[in-house]
């Protein structure tokens, strides 16, 4: 008979948003600011232990996730685990102008597996009046792991 596998229950340093410092809130409204900040500790974001690294002046979001307790049985992040961080970037990234986005596609090629603490970084690559396109790619160290690219839908008005 074989022997289970332990499971285990990770539990994430939640994100103190009231006490950081938030140079990404310079020039921006309040409402757009209190956008960013709904979808940075969301609970899901807060469940897969996903950390805001900073906002770059032209757009640029980096995310940062430790994979512990979120491998495949080989040992690597699992899939859904690294799409869960681009998409996280691309959540922020989609979500720095006036209008809210959505998402409505999103696909994501895997190019070797991540075996360690991952960052993913999201920038817009371009945009219409009603959708835009963003990339994100995922590192592991200096390596990329993984391209994400995610479109996203501007609402006219806020609907979710």
């Amino acid at each position: 008979m074989k022997k289970p596998v332990p499971i285990i229950i990770y539990r994430p340093r939640l994100c103190d948003l009231e006490n950081m410092a938030h140079d990404w809130e310079e020039g921006r409204s309040s409402d757009v600011v209190d956008r960013l900040r709904g979808i940075i500790s969301s609970p899901f974001a807060r469940f897969m232990g996903i950390e805001l690294v900073s906002i770059s002046s032209d757009g640029e979001v980096t995310v940062r996730m430790d994979i512990q307790g979120k491998e495949n049985s080989l040992g690597a992040a699992h899939g859904g685990t690294v799409f869960a961080l681009a998409d996280q970037a691309f959540a922020i990234a989609g979500n720095l102008g006036p209008e809210y986005q959505v998402a409505i596609s999103a696909s994501i090629n895997y190019v070797r597996p991540g075996l360690g603490p991952l960052e993913a970084k999201a920038k817009l690559i371009c945009e219409t009046k009603s959708t835009s396109l963003y990339e994100a790619k995922v590192f592991q160290g200096g390596e990329m792991i993984a391209l994400f690219q995610g479109t996203g839908y501007k609402l006219r008005k806020r609907s979710v």
